[in-house]
């Protein structure tokens, strides 16, 4: 029974607004029928979820998060004519990020012009001596509850709306500690102003006992709403510049292609554009979707996808990418991949899919989340009666108060949610500028520690581009048709070795034949039979085994000078040796340099033999190898180093790799190699350019080093914020921590840990020297 069909879908949510909102979602989602997996990132406000298209689809799961007390945006169904379902999709998010930006925008200035003469008559007096009698004039309580009430239950509505849907699915969260600690001052002193001798406070006056009217508190609740709507609206601008480079990448898409059809030039949409068109572009304009150039030479600037300056240069054969910038010529291409398979497209799918995981640092800060509201509840309750116990008879009802909502309104879940999905947000997303594509938060957190690289030797230090440089004939054969020969045996092999003998005999202008017959010997070599004659060809082990001399002395030399030597028989005699070079890629040296910068010890991993491999590793500086390895036995190697007990990437580009880059810590594979070792990598570079390498560890160390410091500054901003809001330093300095203080403290909080991860913006990149 084949296996059951997965998507994925990504769910842009509405109306969340703490870490402990993203894990009821969270919840609710992984409950859901059909869903394998669902994680939610506050950071984002994005929800990613495997599932059973069988079972659900995304309507559904819209469904599940607004049971939870949320929403979700998901993309209405288009007609095959109205084809541009990202695009579409992103808009409606936009539109909706804007009108909730603009309404809480329109709170925030409501309620901080309300709360502004609150403040200035509840605290005026204190300020200003002088004054006291102008502010304390008859009836200012009434005012004071006239102003609040709008701040309270209008402008503060969603903390209120917030705890109820919470109370009701029997959790708590960041709305909840907000709305009991305003409430419980708005209804004290909605108490103490229409009933003043209930709260009265006995002292001593001139005439003995009096009782003195207890103060009111609706500027405690009045500033607290407000200056949580100012960290709300701080904490969302800050946060819409750590998406600023995702937004950047799928803003670089064209947006009119001109396309050739029926003999007509048309402009269109770039969602018209199909498969198999014909599209023309002109010096300057963007090439709108992928392809394949047709007719035309000109210069491209790749910039957008590898991050690096200089332009490449595109003829007939070459492929271009949709969104890279067309310099100097016309170019005519047919187009290969359009809409969501473009290049760019699959970039920034893989980079949301990349934030939308978590790293495993994140679980302590998860955990912590989940129950972090209702300790802070029980911790303010303690507070209450602690100081309602001991605290002075003539004000522990004040204290007991104005301690209890410090606590409630200082603690901050959210900096504990922010802290790991905005440094990753952060550094994928600058990796994705400058061509690095991060999987995810396990990736970023694995490469920080990497002790040991392995670099598999063609393709990532080579060019993967062989040559054939010597021909040496034996007994009697002549070079041309020892060449036709091979050549001829060669054209039913994929290995780039026979690739390059295939090429050399065809620039050489020699006529090849089709092979008779044709059988690969894992990692040894080839058997053919070619004009009736029976060739064998590989390494010397494989003539060997055949009982043939090969001549090894020759090879030897021809390996020292870092050449692949391929031995020849014909009909069981030693005919002679094609020696193929594959050249060293310019910056494989000082990319060498910077991961050895890095204290990492780099080894370099090939099928050739011993002599070969040497030389190759001297040239570009490495001193450790694993030589002669089959492409079988490339994981074992990996999974030697790692029984040393060695954190162990392996950076690869071919089929062959796939299952050396699976079972590595962190696989690298570059961009210019196939898909399946791109689909088995942690980390793909999308420019074949092992510099990208060293950057990539480079950035994942000091994203990891982000996150924890973000994740230091929340712990300790909560540990010692709460027990100074409780009173903790009372006894010895007779501080107290007003809640006005307390709530401006937790407003910034999460705006500090967003700003933090902000600096992973300005991390600089190693370009070409």
């Amino acid at each position: 029974m084949a296996p059951p069909t997965r998507e994925q879908a990504e769910l842009p949510l509405l109306g969340m607004h703490c870490a402990a909102c993203a894990n009821r979602i969270e919840r609710a989602l992984n409950k859901a029928e059909g869903v394998e997996k669902a994680n939610v990132n506050f950071a984002t406000t994005r929800a990613s979820v495997s599932f059973d298209p069988a079972i659900t689809d995304p309507q559904r799961l819209r469904e599940v998060v607004q049971k939870a007390g949320y929403d979700a945006i998901v993309q209405e169904p288009v007609e095959e004519e109205n084809e541009g379902e990202s695009t579409s999709l992103q808009d409606a998010e936009n539109a909706a990020r804007e009108a909730e930006y603009a309404s809480q925008k329109r709170h925030f200035f409501i309620a901080l012009a309300l709360t502004i003469p609150v403040a200035v008559m509840a605290m005026g007096g204190h300020l200003f001596p002088a004054l006291e009698r102008v502010f304390n004039f008859p009836g200012r309580a009434w005012v004071e509850l006239a102003l609040t009430i709008p701040v309270l239950f209008w402008a503060g509505r969603e903390f209120f709306v917030g705890a109820w849907s919470a109370a009701r699915h029997r959790a708590a969260d960041m709305n909840t500690l907000v709305a009991i600690g305003t409430l419980a001052a708005f209804l004290y002193s909605v108490v103490a102003t229409f009933a003043p001798t209930l709260f009265a406070v006995p002292v001593q006056g001139h005439s003995g006992h009096q009782e003195m009217p207890s103060g009111v508190y609706y500027e405690v609740a009045a500033i607290v709403v407000t200056l949580i709507l100012m960290g709300r609206l701080l904490e969302a601008r800050a946060r819409a510049h750590t998406g600023s480079a995702i937004r950047a990448l799928m803003e670089l898409g064209a947006k009119t292609a001109r396309v050739e059809r029926n003999g007509q030039e048309l402009e269109i949409p770039v969602e018209k554009v199909r498969v198999g068109d014909l599209v023309w572009v002109r010096p300057g304009e963007k090439i709108p979707v992928d392809g394949v150039v047709e007719s035309g030479q000109s210069s491209v600037d790749e910039s957008m996808l590898t991050g690096e300056a200089l332009a490449v240069k595109k003829e007939v054969g070459d492929a271009v990418i949709g969104a890279t910038i067309n310099k100097s010529g016309s170019l005519r291409f047919r187009a290969t991949k359009v809409g969501a398979d473009t290049v760019l497209q699959g970039i920034v799918r893989l980079v949301q899919q990349a934030q939308g995981t978590k790293a495993p640092i994140q679980k302590l800060a998860d955990s912590v989340a989940g129950v972090f509201v209702p300790i802070v509840i029980c911790i303010a309750i303690a507070t209450f009666v602690v100081w309602f116990l001991f605290a002075p008879p003539e004000n522990r009802l004040n204290l007991a108060l104005l301690t209890s909502v410090s606590v409630l309104v200082i603690a901050c879940p959210c900096a504990l949610g922010l802290a790991t999905p905005t440094a990753i947000m952060v550094g994928t997303g600058r990796g994705a500028q400058n061509g690095i594509l991060i999987k995810g938060g396990e990736a970023l957190e694995s490469a920080q520690s990497l002790q040991a690289i392995v670099l598999d030797k063609t393709g990532t230090i080579t060019q993967g581009k062989p040559r054939v440089t010597d021909i040496l004939p034996a007994n009697g054969f002549e070079r041309d048709e020892l060449l036709r020969l091979v050549a001829s045996a060669e054209r039913s092999s994929e290995h780039p070795l026979g690739e390059a003998i295939v090429r050399s005999a065809k620039e050489t202008g020699l006529a090849l034949v089709q092979p008779q017959h044709f059988e690969s010997l894992g990692g040894r070599g080839i058997a053919a039979t070619v004009d009736g004659k029976q060739l064998l060809i590989g390494n010397a082990r494989l003539l060997r085994e055949r009982d043939l001399n090969p001549d090894e002395v020759e090879a030897t030399r021809l390996a020292s000078e870092g050449k692949t030597p391929v031995f020849v028989a014909v009909d069981g005699k030693f005919a002679g040796i094609v020696a193929i070079a594959d050249p060293i890629k310019p910056d494989s040296r000082e990319a060498i340099e910077q991961l050895k910068a890095l204290g990492l010890e780099v080894i370099m991993l090939t099928g050739d033999n011993e002599t070969t491999a040497h030389a190759i590793a001297g040239q570009v500086g490495i001193n450790r190898i694993f030589a002669g390895v089959l492409p079988d036995g490339k994981a074992a190697k990996i999974s030697e180093l790692q029984a040393e007990g060695k954190q162990v990437a392996m950076v690869g580009d071919g089929i062959n790799d796939a299952p050396a880059l699976a079972q590595a810590n962190v696989g690298i594979a570059m961009g210019t190699g196939t898909d399946v070792a791109i689909e088995a990598a942690d980390i793909t570079l999308v420019k074949g350019d092992l510099r990208g390498v060293a950057n990539s560890i480079a950035l994942s160390r000091a994203t990891v080093a982000n996150i924890k410091q973000n994740l230091f500054f929340a712990f300790i901003y909560n540990v010692l914020g709460i027990p100074i809001a409780a009173g903790l330093l009372y006894p010895f300095t007779g501080w107290l921590l007003s809640p006005i203080l307390a709530s401006a403290a937790m407003a910034l909080s999460s705006v500090s840990v967003i700003s933090n991860a902000l600096r992973l913006r300005a991390f600089q990149l190693e370009r070409r020297s």
